[in-house]
């Protein structure tokens, strides 16, 4: 594995199973809106390449969800579609929403997608890997200096919270109008999240950061509590606790600082879109979103590029397909069990990087530098990765 592998691959492979599995694996794909079909069609590519090289198939179950599906449904996910994601071995998605869709006062919104799957499928915890690959520091809003050794996991609490939790909407006349929502949060949710993130921690650099409110918030005294207790089961990893507007501020001083990050929802989903800017790109990164329960081949869950549907570049070919490729190889991991599989699709990409391949997003504002890389598009990109896989699988 390189260096600059961006999944997290000591820490998954502590948790996720090895075996070679099947030669065949059910998963729902989810293209959703704007450019998810063009960036998952990428990562589908990329793993039929694969299976094709290396004896097994995986059979897509595609399915609409989000903004599509209220066109075509009047809901964000039809019930009937959510057993389809429980039943298989994994769920693919590429993104959902977009301005079309975007009343925050609409009854029916693409977002509510997300939510029945996250809690419907019982995933608690969205793992979001951030390293910054050697070849693209010159892409990164911080200086080079500030991205040496960067590699960092936010663990990020996604069931509970502020999203979850009752809500009083907006009433009231102008001038009294008010509106509530409830932080809740129980000692049992935040165990479970806080010893995912030191088991993970056990296989990385052993050091693991607890970001609170716990200076004004209830909930957040209680999050600080229960990660205590729990870091005491744990004499071998270093636990340290940090406010939020102070982690938030360290991420981008000394991002370098950080290997695990734990937090709970709402922090979770800030930080970690802050953290995805060191490499330069949204559209680098992955994600996956995890429970506890184990099919046959590995751990269920969700995977996905971390970067929204961008429907203003939807169809013209020049998304970036990296973090849903990279998605994919979380998934090769965490729910088919094959970390070997895994590292070849994040070496591939890793190399592709290396050899100066670049989406419009990745191409560096200095015009000497940019002219020694080669620009491309989505398809571009996917067709390097896949040719340093070693075989020339086209998309189903």
């Amino acid at each position: 594995m390189t260096p600059s592998a961006v999944a997290e691959p000591a820490a998954e492979d502590a948790l996720a199973p090895s075996g070679g599995g099947p030669a065949r694996y059910e998963v729902v794909a989810i293209p959703g809106d704007g450019v998810g079909p063009d960036v998952l069609a990428a990562g589908r590519r990329v793993v039929d390449a694969l299976g094709e090289r290396h004896g097994f198939s995986v059979a897509w179950h595609e399915i609409l969800v989000g903004g599509c599906a209220i066109d075509a449904y009047g809901v964000a996910i039809r019930p009937e579609d959510l057993d389809a994601c429980r039943a298989s071995d994994a769920v693919f998605l590429g993104a959902v929403g977009g301005p079309k869709w975007d009343d925050p006062n609409a009854a029916v919104r693409p977002e509510q997608a997300l939510f029945a799957m996250r809690g419907g499928l019982e995933l608690f915890a969205n793992l979001r890997p951030v390293t910054v690959h050697p070849a693209l520091a010159v892409s990164s809003p911080l200086k080079a200096h500030l991205l040496e050794d960067v590699d960092l996991l936010v663990v990020r609490e996604l069931t509970g919270g502020l999203y979850f939790g009752r809500r009083t909407e907006m009433s009231g006349a102008p001038g009294t109008r008010h509106a509530v929502d409830e932080l809740p949060y129980s000692d049992l949710e935040v165990e479970r999240i806080v010893r995912l993130a030191f088991e993970l921690a056990r296989a990385r650099r052993r050091h693991v950061t607890s970001v609170d409110k716990a200076n004004v918030l209830a909930t957040s005294r209680l999050w600080r509590t229960v990660a205590t207790e729990v870091g005491a089961e744990y004499p071998d990893v270093a636990l340290d606790h940090r406010l939020v507007d102070a982690a938030a501020m360290q991420i981008a001083r000394r991002p370098g600082d950080f290997d695990v990050i734990v937090t709970e929802n709402l922090f979770g989903d800030i930080l970690s879109d802050e953290a995805s800017v060191l490499a330069g790109s949204l559209g680098m990164l992955p994600s996956a979103s995890v429970g506890s329960r184990v099919t046959a081949h590995g751990i269920h869950g969700i995977y996905e590029p971390i970067h929204g549907s961008a429907p203003d570049i939807a169809g013209k070919d020049i998304a970036n397909p990296i973090g849903t490729i990279l998605s994919a190889a979380m998934m090769l991991r965490w729910s088919f069990g094959r970390v070997d599989l895994a590292g070849m699709i994040e070496d591939a990409v890793s190399d592709a990087l290396f050899d100066g391949f670049r989406t419009p997003d990745l191409m560096p504002i200095d015009v000497g530098v940019a002219a020694e890389l080669t620009p491309v598009g989505t398809r571009g990109m996917t067709d390097a990765i896949v040719a340093r896989l070693g075989g020339a699988g086209e998309a189903a």
